[in-house]
């Protein structure tokens, strides 16, 4: 049997192969199957930060924006994820919160982000464009 005839859930295959596989599939735009591998890639605890960001960025890139934050949340929640890789899922986590109007989540992981590297893209004028745009709302004690 060739490798191209092989069952999806094959077991010979290594998440890691998963995981390159779904690379070259995102890569070829087929974002479906990409995501396929991407899951099983994502049982390996070393890759899961990686794959779950990649299957974020396929849903985006289909114009699925909210499983693209449920993708980017399970990212930010595996571990082990370095500071460089947590900002970068921040980000296309804040811009995809962005583009769904969700605006005090946006906020919140571009201000994580600056805690973090103050000097990131262009985070700081995001932050001060939606807080610019954001109406206040004054709470009165009693």
């Amino acid at each position: 049997m060739s490798d191209s005839n092989k069952d999806l859930s094959d077991p010979e295959v290594s998440p890691w192969e998963r995981y390159e596989r779904g690379l070259a599939l995102k890569k070829a735009t087929l974002h479906k199957a990409a995501i396929d591998q991407f899951e099983m890639a994502a049982v390996e605890p070393s890759l899961a930060v990686k794959a779950y960001a990649q299957i974020g960025l396929c849903y985006k890139l289909s114009g699925r924006h909210e499983e693209a934050v449920t993708a980017f949340q399970k990212a930010l929640k595996a571990s082990p994820a370095s500071p460089k890789e947590t900002v970068q899922i921040l980000y296309v986590l804040g811009r995809t919160l962005e583009s769904l109007g969700r605006v005090a989540e946006t906020l919140e992981a571009y201000r994580w982000i600056r805690r973090e590297d103050a000097a990131y893209r262009d985070v700081a004028e995001r932050i001060e464009r939606l807080s610019a745009r954001r109406p206040t709302v004054a709470t009165k004690k009693s």
